[in-house]
Protein backbone atom coordinates (compact mmCIF):
# COMPACT_ATOMS: atom_id res chain seq x y z
CA UNK A 1 0.00 0.00 0.00
CA UNK A 2 1.16 3.56 -0.90
CA UNK A 3 -0.42 6.44 0.33
CA UNK A 4 0.82 10.16 -0.81
CA UNK A 5 0.46 13.76 0.14
CA UNK A 6 1.86 16.97 -1.59
CA UNK A 7 3.49 20.24 -0.58
CA UNK A 8 3.56 23.53 -2.75
CA UNK A 9 5.68 26.30 -1.22
CA UNK A 10 5.98 29.61 -2.67
CA UNK A 11 8.70 32.29 -1.88
CA UNK A 12 11.11 32.17 0.69
CA UNK A 13 11.45 30.10 3.97
CA UNK A 14 10.33 33.21 6.04
CA UNK A 15 8.13 35.24 3.92
CA UNK A 16 7.07 32.57 1.87
CA UNK A 17 3.84 30.22 2.09
CA UNK A 18 3.06 27.03 1.08
CA UNK A 19 -0.39 25.05 1.10
CA UNK A 20 -0.09 20.56 2.24
CA UNK A 21 -2.95 17.97 0.52
CA UNK A 22 -3.08 14.91 1.08
CA UNK A 23 -4.24 11.94 -0.78
CA UNK A 24 -7.82 11.72 0.82
CA UNK A 25 -8.58 14.90 0.83
CA UNK A 26 -8.83 15.49 4.69
CA UNK A 27 -6.41 18.06 3.55
CA UNK A 28 -6.95 20.06 0.38
CA UNK A 29 -4.61 23.37 0.29
CA UNK A 30 -3.94 23.74 3.84
CA UNK A 31 -1.74 26.52 4.71
CA UNK A 32 1.44 26.46 6.22
CA UNK A 33 4.44 28.93 6.62
CA UNK A 34 7.08 29.95 9.03
CA UNK A 35 4.56 31.47 11.44
CA UNK A 36 2.54 29.08 11.33
CA UNK A 37 5.31 26.34 11.90
CA UNK A 38 7.83 28.60 14.27
CA UNK A 39 5.16 31.26 15.86
CA UNK A 40 1.79 31.29 16.28
CA UNK A 41 0.18 31.93 12.73
CA UNK A 42 -2.66 30.54 10.90
CA UNK A 43 -2.23 27.08 9.42
CA UNK A 44 -0.77 23.68 10.12
CA UNK A 45 2.83 22.38 10.39
CA UNK A 46 4.82 19.41 9.66
CA UNK A 47 5.08 18.70 13.39
CA UNK A 48 1.55 18.92 13.86
CA UNK A 49 1.13 16.75 11.36
CA UNK A 50 3.62 13.96 12.79
CA UNK A 51 2.01 14.28 16.31
CA UNK A 52 -1.26 13.69 15.00
CA UNK A 53 -0.22 10.59 13.08
CA UNK A 54 1.84 9.39 16.14
CA UNK A 55 -1.37 10.23 17.94
CA UNK A 56 -3.92 8.06 15.71
CA UNK A 57 -1.44 4.87 14.99
CA UNK A 58 -0.53 4.53 18.32
CA UNK A 59 -3.95 4.87 19.39
CA UNK A 60 -5.58 2.60 16.61
CA UNK A 61 -2.74 -0.01 17.11
CA UNK A 62 -3.65 0.20 21.43
CA UNK A 63 -7.07 -1.10 20.56
CA UNK A 64 -5.88 -4.11 18.38
CA UNK A 65 -3.27 -5.07 21.18
CA UNK A 66 -6.06 -4.87 23.62
CA UNK A 67 -8.31 -7.17 21.90
CA UNK A 68 -5.53 -9.64 21.63
CA UNK A 69 -5.88 -9.84 25.22
CA UNK A 70 -9.31 -9.78 25.16
CA UNK A 71 -10.42 -6.79 26.01
CA UNK A 72 -12.50 -3.91 23.97
CA UNK A 73 -12.11 -0.54 25.29
CA UNK A 74 -14.78 1.51 25.53
CA UNK A 75 -12.62 5.10 24.53
CA UNK A 76 -9.16 5.73 24.19
CA UNK A 77 -7.97 9.07 23.90
CA UNK A 78 -4.18 10.36 23.41
CA UNK A 79 -2.11 13.50 22.88
CA UNK A 80 1.11 13.85 21.65
CA UNK A 81 3.73 16.20 22.06
CA UNK A 82 6.25 16.51 19.62
CA UNK A 83 9.41 18.12 20.66
CA UNK A 84 11.00 20.06 17.65
CA UNK A 85 14.53 21.69 18.55
CA UNK A 86 16.89 23.56 16.49
CA UNK A 87 15.48 22.29 13.37
CA UNK A 88 14.77 18.61 14.17
CA UNK A 89 12.52 16.34 16.14
CA UNK A 90 14.09 15.33 19.44
CA UNK A 91 11.23 13.20 21.37
CA UNK A 92 7.67 12.32 20.83
CA UNK A 93 5.44 11.43 23.84
CA UNK A 94 2.26 9.80 23.98
CA UNK A 95 -0.25 10.48 27.06
CA UNK A 96 -3.40 8.27 26.72
CA UNK A 97 -6.39 7.81 28.82
CA UNK A 98 -9.09 5.00 28.25
CA UNK A 99 -11.79 3.31 29.61
CA UNK A 100 -11.33 -0.38 29.37
CA UNK A 101 -14.02 -2.71 31.41
CA UNK A 102 -12.31 -5.46 32.92
CA UNK A 103 -8.58 -4.35 32.69
CA UNK A 104 -5.89 -4.37 35.49
CA UNK A 105 -3.54 -1.85 35.69
CA UNK A 106 -0.76 -3.40 34.93
CA UNK A 107 -2.66 -5.52 32.03
CA UNK A 108 -3.37 -1.72 30.78
CA UNK A 109 0.30 -0.24 31.06
CA UNK A 110 1.70 -3.55 29.19
CA UNK A 111 -0.77 -3.21 26.02
CA UNK A 112 0.49 0.68 26.54
CA UNK A 113 3.91 -0.24 26.11
CA UNK A 114 3.52 -2.89 23.53
CA UNK A 115 1.76 -0.49 21.77
CA UNK A 116 4.06 2.08 21.93
CA UNK A 117 6.74 0.22 20.30
CA UNK A 118 4.93 -1.94 17.72
CA UNK A 119 3.09 1.44 16.42
CA UNK A 120 4.29 2.02 12.62
CA UNK A 121 5.14 5.60 13.56
CA UNK A 122 6.78 4.73 16.68
CA UNK A 123 9.38 2.58 14.67
CA UNK A 124 9.67 5.10 12.27
CA UNK A 125 10.62 7.62 14.31
CA UNK A 126 12.96 5.69 16.39
CA UNK A 127 14.36 3.14 13.80
CA UNK A 128 14.43 5.39 10.73
CA UNK A 129 13.30 4.28 7.23
CA UNK A 130 14.74 4.79 4.01
CA UNK A 131 14.07 7.71 2.62
CA UNK A 132 14.59 8.91 -1.22
CA UNK A 133 14.33 11.92 -3.24
CA UNK A 134 14.30 12.81 -6.76
CA UNK A 135 14.58 16.36 -8.44
CA UNK A 136 12.83 17.72 -11.43
CA UNK A 137 13.13 21.07 -12.95
CA UNK A 138 10.21 22.85 -14.16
Amino acid sequence: MIRHASAVWNGSGKEGKGTLSSQSGVLQQTQYSFNSRFADGTGTNPEELVAAAHAGCFTMKLSFVLGEGGFTPDSLETKCDINFENGTITSSHLTVSGKVPGISEEQWQAAVKKAEQECPISKLLTQGTKISSEGKLA
